[in-house]
């Protein structure tokens, strides 16, 4: 048995699939950091200063190694022109798509992220996070939206699904994605350059629940590949967030190359398990809702026992919820899935 780590190395040694004491624990915790929070949605989210405070005092009392700095899905999208919505008790949506039809794509302008108010609001807390625990735990600066996802809030994702099928505009789709991937690639770059230690694309419109996996390789996995090559390095790791029942294309997920699989818990753990040993490690796969949210906690021993075990003998595992923890999570669930860790993941 090794010496206990710090966060940071816990993580890190797990990334990089070397020897380390323990299954380390991530929380995708975002809303439930600023529940008590009685302000207005928009103050909420734009504050950089209070959501990386909420995020320092959620580790104080949970104690995690992992921690995901983000304000929700639509960050970016803002910054490349979408209109947002503030609605009481939800993270910032979009109200409308921004393109009324695929041939406007070549009007679509590079954004400044820096300067666009919910990522700014990311970039100030993964900052804040950064100045106060970078050298103990693991900052992850979420850039989120990877470029299908993202392509679907500019383009409208009814509207560019229907095109994806006919494939008539083919040009005009994958010239959207390419400007998807390059928004994704400068605001990662972001968080890379202040010091983080990794990023999350998120590409929940890909998930097998929302296209077939013959449209997920045409039109989700270059992208994917695209933006993990232009990011990956010795000391920044990309993590790659599909939601629902990815198993039919875990394989073509970790030939992304990207460092870190977040999967859901409708995947088969063993399947998944199989397809990433030895290559990536595997975030997750707790049910958010159903099991830490609405479970007792008894659920959330079983639930977290029966991942460990499955997931993870020979390392490259790191327990944590499939995807956002709703805002009114019981923190004895939480309490119980760090300390199941801790029980059942020692190496």
């Amino acid at each position: 048995m090794l010496e206990e780590m710090t966060s940071l190395e816990r993580c890190l040694a797990t990334i990089r699939l070397q020897p380390h004491d323990r299954v380390p624990v991530d929380l995708h915790n975002f809303m439930m950091t600023i529940a008590d929070l009685t302000l207005p949605p928009a103050k909420l989210y734009q504050d950089g200063q209070l959501l990386g405070a909420a995020q320092l005092a959620a580790w104080k009392r949970f104690g995690h190694d992992m921690l995901l700095v983000e304000n929700g899905t639509a960050a970016l999208a803002e910054a490349c022109g979408c209109e947002v919505s503030y609605l009481p008790g939800s993270a910032p949506v979009i109200a409308h798509h921004l393109l009324a039809d695929l041939s406007e794509v070549s009007s679509l302008k590079k954004p400044d992220p820096s300067n666009s108010p919910l990522c700014k609001a990311v970039l100030e807390a993964a900052r804040f996070v950064l100045d106060r625990l970078g050298d103990r735990v693991f900052v992850m600066g979420r850039a989120d939206q990877g470029p299908f996802s993202l392509a679907c809030m500019i383009a409208g994702a009814e509207s560019l699904m229907m095109e994806m099928a006919s494939g008539e505009s083919d040009e005009q789709v994958f010239e959207l994605l390419e400007y998807t991937s390059d928004c994704f690639i400068t605001y990662a770059k972001l968080f890379k350059e202040m010091g983080c230690h990794g990023t999350s694309a998120g590409e929940a419109q890909g998930s097998p629940d929302v296209i077939s996996p013959k449209m997920y390789e045409k039109y989700c996995l270059p992208y994917a590949r695209k933006i993990v090559r232009a990011l990956e390095s010795d000391d920044f790791f990309v993590s790659y967030h599909i939601c629902g029942d990815t198993t039919r294309i875990i394989e073509r997920m970790v030939s992304t190359g990207a460092s870190i699989l977040e999967f859901d818990y409708k995947c088969n753990k063993l399947v998944v398990k199989k397809a990433a040993a030895g290559t990536t490690t595997l975030l997750g796969p707790i049910d958010p809702s159903g099991v830490l949210h609405q479970g007792s906690v008894e659920d959330v021993e079983t639930a977290c026992r029966e991942a460990i075990e499955a997931l993870a003998p020979g390392g490259g595992f790191i327990l944590g919820p499939g995807c956002a923890l709703p805002s009114t999570t019981p923190a004895r669930n939480i309490d119980m899935l760090v300390q199941c860790a801790k029980t059942y993941g020692k190496y």
